[in-house]
């Protein structure tokens, strides 16, 4: 299959080594010439870590999307969510009807966000764009073209925006991975953002630690301790509220743990820390970190809004965007994905249950 991958960072090197390791032409892209210097420099990724020792070379490496895209089946776009947007235009004038977008992942609302704006530009185009509701790997870039999977998650859930196209996307995403499994719709998946639950809060809660250690200790199993797993519990617990009103199903972060990962435990905090991929994974060492500049407008910005369209309070989300704007000095609800940017603003309930389908 002919695959483009948009993102040369933690995911997008992973995913374009490993799908290169199933057989498959890999193009990669990214905006900044400096993500792609040492993959051309070296001709290609070095993996480590779980799926084994490699050297995997991509058929082509450039910043400029249009090659990279170009003749592509599937463009898997392995960004952080904020680039979402700019992504969706850049695809706009080269996008055509057959091929497929894959957000990994959407966060919250990003399949919404990029039909918006692919449609402002070509209001001729429907575009199919699915998303995912996490990220496949955990994984980290370790050098120039190294990058490392620590783990791979048993299962990932992914919809496509409009649904009627989810068995098309499904049969060619299934095609690679076995681990992705077909939701109902892009609110289910929007809904379980698990990172939503896992990045912002520890970060915010750790930050006098992470300031004076440079992020030296285990984000997940020093940094979720029992009393930052309480918070992550009301969190979570506003999370499943909102999907409830919705009328979406979901999974509490517990169950999501143990069906991910097999971890076991009552609680956030055993849960994480009975996850061994989880272990040796590092705090940030800032607190200029996507935990928050992403997980705060992308994840809880939305999740909000959508809590206020379906009538649930949302006052430990609030809490936590309001703390992260004081400590970026930045108003992350006016510059996060609202609903007017996932373009719902004038939906009710029912109308957006039936946007999506």
């Amino acid at each position: 299959m002919r695959i483009a991958v948009l993102g040369a960072g933690n995911g997008g090197l992973a995913m374009a080594a490993h799908m290169i390791m199933k057989g498959h032409r890999v193009t990669v892209y990214d905006k900044y010439a400096e993500a792609l210097a040492g993959v051309i420099a070296d001709g290609g990724i070095r993996l480590h870590g779980a799926l084994g020792e490699g050297f995997f070379s991509p058929s082509l490496v450039s910043a400029t999307m249009e090659d990279v895209i170009d003749e592509a089946e599937l463009i898997m776009v392995v960004t952080p969510a904020f680039a979402h947007g700019e992504i969706a235009a850049g695809l706009a004038s080269f996008l055509t009807a057959d091929q497929i977008v894959i957000l990994h992942p959407g966060r919250t609302g990003g399949a919404l966000e990029c039909r918006r704006v692919i449609r402002e530009i070509r209001p001729d185009l429907e575009p199919v764009i699915a998303e995912a509701q996490t990220l496949l790997y955990a994984s980290r870039r370790t050098g120039p073209s190294d990058v490392t999977i620590y783990g791979i998650k048993k299962q990932v859930g992914f919809a496509a925006l409009p649904a009627r196209r989810n068995e098309a996307v499904a049969k060619k995403l299934q095609a690679i991975f076995a681990e992705f499994s077909l939701a109902a719709t892009v609110l289910e998946t929007s809904l379980l953002n698990i990172g939503a639950i896992f990045h912002p809060a520890p970060t915010l809660l750790n930050a006098a630690r992470i300031e004076s250690t440079a992020g030296n200790f285990e984000y997940y199993h020093e940094g979720i301790s029992p009393a930052v797993g309480k918070v992550l519990e009301r969190l979570d617990g506003e999370r499943v509220e909102i999907a409830q009103a919705l009328g979406v199903a979901t999974r509490s972060a517990v169950q999501w743990l143990h069906d991910v990962y097999g971890a076991g435990g009552a609680d956030i905090c055993s849960a994480v820390r009975a996850n061994r991929i989880y272990g040796g994974i590092k705090a940030p060492p800032s607190l200029d970190t996507r935990y928050i500049s992403e997980d705060v407008p992308m994840s809880l910005v939305p999740l909000s809004e959508l809590g206020a369209l379906a009538s649930v309070r949302t006052p430990v989300m609030d809490m936590m965007i309001g703390l992260a704007g004081i400590m970026h000095k930045t108003d992350y609800r006016s510059k996060g994905r609202t609903l007017q940017r996932m373009g719902i603003a004038d939906c009710a309930v029912e109308q957006l249950k039936e946007r999506v389908l």
